[in-house]
């Protein structure tokens, strides 16, 4: 009998699904999960800054993090260029704390160096302006990941929040073959469903969804992923991120809605996926949002730019996850659940790691 890579994929997410089954807590001390955390490799695959200034790097400094995804400005293919323009100069005055992330083995420089890594990445595909050469001007300025869409519809394809739910256009087949060949990672974290299905099947490398949750324990939100489409995500080998985002995760964020639940997110994202197959996100800054956002600057304007089926909420986070060592206080969680070192390692950073070297090289 003959096996493809997707079988074999498929049945390794099986048989790491499988192997999850609860026992009995390592019980490991404290300073022994610090010690595991200081040493592992931590990627949050989307992170971003209200303002990179000095307060901002204090907290890339108590987070740990090796490295983070970004989110810059799409509007135009001018704007993006700027944007990136403006990390190459901020690199540049500031080589002792970041350095860009163009391949897997730039986070581990970066953990070496103790600088953070980051990758250049786009939440929609807009700043293409329907120019699939424009994807090569933009990797050879540093952008190393985008988003297919938003939430909206858009040249590539149906966003999470459209009315319709039409998966891949022509151009966006386009797209997604022109970032395999130059290898840059496909994101369809906002993607309908169709549009994120197509992207599995038409990339032929695995793909990501960088920051979402599960539609299992959050039904109905669009943001949320179906078991169905993160067990295919597994079997083609991609990974997906849990955002660490409040109202995401559930209702009333920091009272019904607690780190436990994120940590539950985990459990049913592994269950599903296997353990090779998740990883960690937050969705907001690393120094969090309850330290500079307001009603008014932070929760009234997504009313405006979100539809209601979106649930946005205030507060939107969780207190716990709010803080630049929010990953830190989730490991005593899966440490008592029953994660082995080796698992809270692959969550923390090696899982992403892997899915870099089949991308990006």
């Amino acid at each position: 009998m003959q096996f493809d890579r997707r079988t074999f994929l498929a049945g390794a997410a099986a048989t790491g699904a499988a192997a999850l089954t609860p026992r009995a807590a390592s019980a490991l001390q404290g300073k022994d999960l610090m010690a595991l955390y200081d040493n592992a490799v931590v990627i949050d695959t989307l992170s971003f800054a209200h303002k990179w200034d000095d307060e901002e790097y204090e907290a890339v400094k108590q987070s740990g993090y090796t490295g983070i995804i970004t989110s810059l400005n799409r509007h135009s293919l001018k704007v993006a260029l700027d944007q990136l323009l403006e990390w190459h100069q901020r690199v540049d005055e500031h080589p002792d704390r970041y350095m860009f992330a163009l391949k897997a083995d730039d986070f581990l420089a970066a953990k070496k160096a103790g600088r953070m890594a980051v990758m250049m990445n786009f939440q929609n595909a807009t700043m293409l302006e329907g120019d699939v050469d424009n994807i090569d001007i933009l990797y050879e300025m540093g952008m190393r990941c985008f988003q297919l869409t938003y939430n909206s519809r858009n040249l590539v394809g149906d966003g999470s929040t459209e009315r319709t739910n039409a998966g891949l256009s022509d151009f966006g087949v386009a797209v997604v073959e022109r970032m395999n060949k130059l290898g840059i990672l496909v994101d369809v974290s906002h993607s309908g469903k169709q549009t994120t299905l197509d992207a599995i099947d038409v990339s032929r490398k695995p793909i990501a969804f960088t920051h979402t949750m599960c539609e299992s324990l959050r039904p109905g939100h669009p943001r949320a992923k179906e078991d169905a489409v993160l067990k295919k995500l597994a079997e083609s080998g991609g990974v997906a991120g849990i955002a660490a985002l409040g109202y995401f995760l559930g209702k009333n964020p920091g009272t019904e809605t607690t780190i436990e639940t994120y940590v539950d997110h985990i459990d049913h994202a592994v269950k599903v996926m296997g353990i090779d197959h998740v990883g960690l996100a937050t969705d907001f800054p690393v120094r969090g949002i309850a330290s500079w956002a307001t009603r008014e600057n932070w929760y009234d304007p997504r009313l405006k730019s979100f539809k209601p089926v979106y649930d946005v909420q205030w507060p939107s986070w969780i207190p716990e996850l709010d803080t630049p060592d929010r990953f830190r206080n989730v490991l005593p969680i899966l440490d008592r659940r029953g994660y082995s070192t080796g698992d809270m390692e692959k969550l923390l950073g090696q899982n992403w790691l892997r899915l870099f070297r089949e991308t990006l090289g």
